[in-house]
């Protein structure tokens, strides 16, 4: 039996409203949360190799053969990171909101994304007035209401020290490359106003990973999930059940 197993993004961990389309399925859930979030403890390295490396203990320590892997944002990075390095664990892959490598070769402009990232922190706010301020223009402007509440309640329980490692590690990702010898099959999901993995960064990504093929969500920005929960799930259900039928 596979485990369906779940990576968030930087703001941290929301799956609540994804639960329900996963509950049907007859396999159990792993919502695995990124070194530092969540209560776990950092690793000695913040990087994608050593998280990808920190997700395959886990499994084996608890007998977990292979997975059904949905990645998030950063947690898509780290899913196609996984994919790649331990190909024989993944059944299925959902890449959701996420592109193959940090936007941006120039050194400089990674310097200057993490400068605007981290300056509010570094001028002293918390991250609860973080996540109030950098949260709502994720998402798409026809959101419902109870969506910016809750992707700001996520971001504000991230530990701050969790933050800064999680964003800076995110500037060094770079699988675009790589991303033709993911084989597991593969769902991308995009929202259809997503200010950071735009449909068309997506349909490079479809285009690239073989037999693989891409969901735009209507009105949706970067969280989707919280935003259209009923297409998000529906999309989901529908590729996961493709998947098991086989």
């Amino acid at each position: 039996m596979t485990t369906i197993t779940l990576l968030h993004g930087i703001g941290g961990a929301a799956w609540g409203p994804t639960l329900p389309a996963l509950a049907p399925a007859p396999a159990p859930v792993l919502d695995w949360p990124l070194p530092g979030y969540g209560g776990s403890p950092m690793l000695a390295e913040t990087s994608f190799a050593a998280w990808a490396e920190a997700l395959h203990a886990r499994l084996q320590a608890e007998g977990i053969p292979r997975i059904d892997l949905i990645g998030h944002s950063i947690g898509g990075m780290l899913a196609q990171e996984f994919a790649l390095r331990f190909p024989e664990r993944v059944r299925a892959l959902v890449l959701y909101a996420t592109t193959p490598s940090f936007g941006g070769r120039d050194p400089a402009f990674a310097e200057g994304f993490l400068k605007e990232r981290l300056a509010p922190l570094d001028a002293g706010g918390d991250m609860a007035s973080l996540a109030a301020e950098s949260m709502p223009p994720m998402l798409g402007p026809d959101a419902p209401p109870e969506a910016a509440p809750a992707a700001i309640a996520a971001m504000a329980a991230v530990p701050e020290a969790a933050y800064r490692a999680t964003v800076r590690c995110l500037t060094t990702f770079n699988r675009r490359d790589d991303i033709g010898r993911i084989a597991a099959p593969t769902l991308l999901l995009a929202g259809e106003r997503d200010p950071l993995a735009p449909p068309r960064t997506m349909e490079r990504m479809r285009d690239a990973i073989r037999g693989s093929r891409l969901v735009v969500l209507p009105k949706a920005g970067h969280l989707g999930h919280l935003e259209y929960p009923a297409a998000f799930n529906a999309a989901l259900r529908e590729f996961l059940h493709s998947v098991r039928e086989g």
